[in-house]
């Protein structure tokens, strides 16, 4: 028996060609037009808008003069100041906690995997995007009829409003979690309740907790904002003092806005960073659980080896009595700690119970204020004015991101040339977004004059902060295993960057960058309302001179705006996450 060798096949001019390049798909080549379409609109406002260095070279005079006229700065007497700082920080803490209790079942209803079916998930993503899309300032207006002065008005400003961006975080990590956990509850018996509370809740506290602390943070800068509209605390003592020119005092409240903003992103981002850690911990811990209960490994997970059983003595003396190591004891802590804060929040706020008794009586009458919205002869000026606003939002997002992708990727600890380097830039990032946007435009009114201009600076040196760290984070979390494979390969530090680094980040960056622009637009509905251009300075004088039928236009303009933008990012980041 012979046995023939088969010679390997020639290729010929009809053999069908290996493809080194995925085929290009319809839905990609759309988006790729569409970001193509965005760039090309911000440059476009950027021109139009007439932004140059020259306006901020030729206004140093202007800031010159202003710095003489807010120096020295002159602080209220100490326990004044302490009560105004205690007041907006309780405020800020209500906020937060009433967004945080609310998005909850909220976000429990919009996850995938714990809804309880397609229209329920359907109504809960509809609050969250409504609720992000409706601006806290408009809400202010509204609540501050009414309920009047007080703490409930912010606390309900920016609690509703939140529910946007928490509701919609929570449903993320809901949907991340292990089944694992769940499924054996469910094997075992457990009702619906019990697979939440017991399987999904534990894994998913630390990201709930990391959330609300980050959205803490921005609550607290746009306190500052709500200031100009009733809300109480630094914000509503700055608005004052800015409308009687009093400088010195209004850049002294705005100094201490500053320095909170900074202190409280150092702690919250500390207590991020530990709260992540427990959440890989609690990730280990429940793939331990998930190999005993199935008898199979999970991903990354290592099984501890077998311990000697232990006894029925032992498990019931575990059960009754669990022991107060020092991690259970710091837990404690911590939970006491944030109890005592939110009874100290509650009660700073000012916050008068009674006044839901007047909101309830005078829900219709309010309600009747604000519609039917103005539509007469000024609907053509709002328009007008809210495509100054769109101009703005996508000016401020190229400047923004112009500046926030290098000082982003050297604030990277795997792009930076040394981590001293690095944590400058970080130290940037944290300085830049500890300035409230508000404070920002107030500088630039000062430098460039009223208008659009000073608007479109502002927000393009605030959106630093939050793009840039957003920059950081996602070039830290690439793949480290292609950056090494290059360096091995004798790459230098650019080549490993652009050839390994960004294409693995690009995606996100893009999404980042949409988020920057989704949070501008509403901005810059805000800066309107000291002079900074825009639909918001519209916003303010109706709501001033009682014309609640234009602020429900105002409303619904931007509204309508908001949601494009909102959809537009949703249909962007599906597709370059596909």
């Amino acid at each position: 028996m012979t046995t023939t060798a088969q010679a390997p096949a020639r290729r010929t001019g009809s053999a069908p060609r290996r493809r080194t390049l995925a085929r290009p798909r319809p839905e990609g080549a759309a988006a790729a037009l569409v970001v193509l379409a965005l760039l090309g609109a911000a440059i476009w406002a950027f021109g139009d808008l007439r932004l140059n260095l020259a306006t901020i070279v030729d206004g140093f005079g202007n800031a010159a003069d202003f710095a003489a006229r807010t120096l020295p700065l002159d602080f209220p007497p100490i326990g004044e100041l302490l009560g105004l700082a205690g007041q907006t920080l309780a405020i800020v803490v209500c906020a937060t906690l009433v967004a945080s209790l609310i998005s909850v079942p909220v976000a429990v209803l919009a996850a995938r995997n714990t809804t309880l079916g397609g229209v329920g998930r359907f109504g809960a993503r509809v609050v969250i995007v409504v609720a992000r899309a409706v601006p806290d300032v408009v809400l202010a207006i509204v609540f501050f009829r009414m309920f009047g002065f007080g703490g409930l008005t912010g606390v309900l400003a920016m609690g509703l409003h939140s529910v946007g961006m928490i509701g919609k975080l929570y449903a993320d990590a809901i949907e991340q979690i292990d089944e694992g956990p769940r499924t054996a509850i469910r094997a075992a018996g457990g009702t619906r309740l019990q697979q939440l509370v017991s399987g999904v809740l534990p894994q998913v506290l630390p990201s709930f907790v990391a959330t609300s602390l980050h959205r803490l943070d921005i609550n607290l800068r746009v306190s500052v904002v709500l200031g100009f509209v009733g809300v109480g605390g630094l914000g509503q003592a700055i608005a004052d003092s800015l409308r009687t020119l009093d400088y010195q005092r209004g850049m002294a409240l705005a100094s201490v806005v500053f320095l909170l903003c900074v202190l409280v992103e150092i702690v919250s981002g500390s207590i991020r960073q530990a709260l992540l850690g427990v959440r890989e911990e609690r990730r280990g811990r429940s793939g331990g659980v998930l190999a005993a209960l199935t008898g199979r490994k999970a991903p990354g997970v290592q099984v501890p080896a077998q311990r000697r059983p232990a006894s029925g003595s032992d498990r019931e003396r575990a059960r009754i009595s669990p022991q107060w190591t020092a991690a259970r004891v710091r837990r404690a802590g911590y939970w006491l700690l944030t109890a005592l804060i939110v009874a100290a929040s509650i009660w700073g706020a000012d916050i008068s119970f009674a006044q839901f008794e007047r909101a309830i009586t005078n829900f219709g009458p309010t309600l009747t204020l604000f519609w039917p919205p103005e539509t007469g002869g000024i609907l053509g000026e709002l328009l007008a004015e809210l495509l100054v606003t769109v101009q703005i939002a996508l000016a401020a997002t190229l400047i923004g991101a112009v500046l926030a992708l290098p000082i982003g990727a050297l604030a990277a600890a795997n792009v930076a040339p040394s981590p001293a380097v690095a944590k400058f830039f970080r130290g940037v990032v944290l300085a830049v977004r500890g300035v409230p946007e508000l404070v920002l435009a107030i500088v630039f009114v000062v430098i460039t004059g009223l208008g659009a201009v000073a608007g479109a600076f502002a927000l393009g040196v605030g959106s630093v902060g939050l793009l840039g760290k957003l920059v950081a984070d996602s070039l830290e979390e690439v793949d480290r295993g292609r950056e090494q494979a290059l360096r091995a390969t004798g790459a230098n530090r650019l080549q490993v960057f652009f050839a390994a680094t960004v294409p693995q980040a690009a995606p996100a960056l893009v999404a980042h960058v949409l988020y920057q622009l989704d949070t501008n637009l509403r901005s810059a509905t805000l800066l309107g309302l000291v002079g900074a251009g825009g639909i918001g300075y519209y916003l303010l004088n109706a709501s001033r001179v009682l014309e609640f039928g234009v602020v429900t236009t105002v409303l619904l303009l931007t509204f309508a705006v908001v949601m494009l933008v909102e959809l537009l990012a949703l249909w962007l980041r599906k597709v370059l996450h596909a």
